[in-house]
């Protein structure tokens, strides 16, 4: 088994192109990608994890070159990009860099905003999404699982996530350079996802009064009461998404977020105003098709680079502290999977067995217990009697070591044989999938297989 991960960002990815290769959770697409995935020979389990910054294919494999050429065919016929496009664009991480990779991202060491703290779900909602279909198994839920403890480790360790910047807030900010100030502002905000919200929340804490749209109304209304809640003196109200095409020509400021697989302002819904207007389209794919009229500046995702350089100086001596702590976790989890090897630690309990009874053997022999003349013969039963005596426990040992309740059981062999005194790794190893699903999933793999 091996890791491979298979990376398009914001680094090495345009936004024309990123946007072509978003895949939405719980979307059909997404499913049938993530199927034809595993059905592979080549690929045992995968995870998608799509953003509005990233789309990464984190697999665990058996032969990574042929992977890599089977994934790169399938994504240019979902994504209508050229094989040569998609080859010449992509990042590849294999096996200690993959899982370094992996740890960077969940860390938000790879993020656009560096410390951000929102990649951390869509991660996790990515690997459920994945398992709950069937797609991930033991090796990529061991590396997402000590991916979310290295990054809680770099979020307790250094101040990168403290005051951290998100894209949503980046996008605020450079509204108040632009306009100077944004109190009694009126802002459009489209949709009522994570993004959307963020944005809601920064324009309020700036004073501007906000219209809510969104194409499930209801939705809106639930965001809406959240941030009254919060904040009652909030400038807040929900207008119908019916009411876009009016909205966009009279309100001077918009930031849109929708999930939406299509652009929802198009030229013709454009109309003569008279304030200059300022949209920030931070979807992707994007919710503004491209605008060309006098008076209307569109920013999106990549447009936000100023704000984004500030933020990396202000965290760079905390990302050099966080990276420290990435190589380190990488090494203990490389360590830590050689450890859940069961033959070596078979092998081991088995020699000490041999030992103790050697020891005994001898010591009753020097003292006169035993002649010196039956030394082989008992030597012999006593290595019988332990071979029996540990028959069930090596047989079931070696059952249970490949599924999800093995690794604990391990850990605890290891610790209650050698007499280590450190605290056990799988205490630190919380798991948060469901391990009777887990198990099921990865038997149904190996029968298929």
């Amino acid at each position: 088994m091996e890791y491979y991960i298979l990376s398009y960002t914001h680094k090495n990815t345009d936004l024309s192109l990123r946007e072509k290769l978003v895949f939405e959770i719980r979307n059909q697409h997404t499913k049938d990608f993530l199927f034809a995935l595993v059905e592979n020979k080549f690929i045992q389990e995968a995870v998608i994890l799509s953003t509005c910054n990233r789309i990464e294919f984190i697999l665990s494999v058996n032969n990574i070159p042929k992977t890599e050429e089977f994934l790169l065919a399938k994504l240019s016929d979902y994504s209508k990009i050229t094989l040569e496009e998609l080859k010449k664009t992509a990042d590849s991480y294999e096996n200690i860099s993959a899982i370094h990779h992996l740890f960077s991202v969940a860390s938000s060491l790879d993020s656009l905003v560096v410390g951000e703290t929102q990649i951390s779900g869509q991660l996790k909602s990515a690997f459920r999404f994945s398992y709950d279909l069937g797609c991930c198994g033991l090796a990529l839920s061991r590396a997402i699982h000590f991916a979310f403890r290295c990054a809680a480790s770099v979020r307790n360790s250094t101040d990168i996530s403290k005051n951290s910047v998100s894209v949503a807030s980046a996008a605020v900010a450079k509204a108040k350079v632009i306009l100077k100030d944004l109190k009694r502002i009126q802002a459009l905000v489209i949709g009522a996802g994570e993004m959307s919200t963020l944005c809601v929340k920064h324009l309020i804490n700036n004073g501007a009064e906000i219209i809510l749209i969104n194409r499930e109304i209801k939705n809106a209304y639930f965001l809406c009461e959240e941030i009254m809640h919060i904040n009652p003196q909030a400038k807040i109200r929900v207008e119908s998404f019916k009411e876009l095409g009016n909205l966009i020509n009279k309100v001077p400021l918009l930031f849109t977020a929708t999930g939406a697989p299509h652009s929802i302002i198009t030229q013709d819904m454009v109309e003569d105003f008279s304030q200059k207007r300022f949209w920030f389209d931070l979807a992707v794919p994007r919710d503004i098709d491209g605008i060309i009229q006098e008076g209307i500046s569109v920013f999106s995702i990549d447009d936000l680079e100023d704000i984004v350089k500030e933020n990396l100086v202000l965290r760079e001596k905390q990302a050099d502290i966080a990276y420290a702590i990435i190589g380190k976790f990488t090494q203990q989890f490389f360590a830590w999977l050689q450890s859940l090897n069961v033959e070596p630690l078979i092998k081991a309990i088995r020699q000490q067995a041999k030992e103790s009874a050697q020891k005994e053997l001898a010591r009753g022999i020097a003292k006169g217990f035993l002649p010196k003349e039956y030394e082989k013969n008992i030597e012999k039963t006593l290595h019988n009697a332990f071979n029996t005596f540990l028959h069930n426990f090596t047989v079931g040992l070696k059952t249970i070591a490949n599924t999800p309740q093995g690794d604990g059981v391990i850990e605890a062999t290891r610790f209650l044989f050698s007499g280590e005194q450190n605290p056990l790794m799988v205490e630190q190893y919380k798991c948060e999938y469901t391990e009777t699903k887990l198990f099921d999933a990865t038997n149904d793999k190996k029968e298929k297989e």
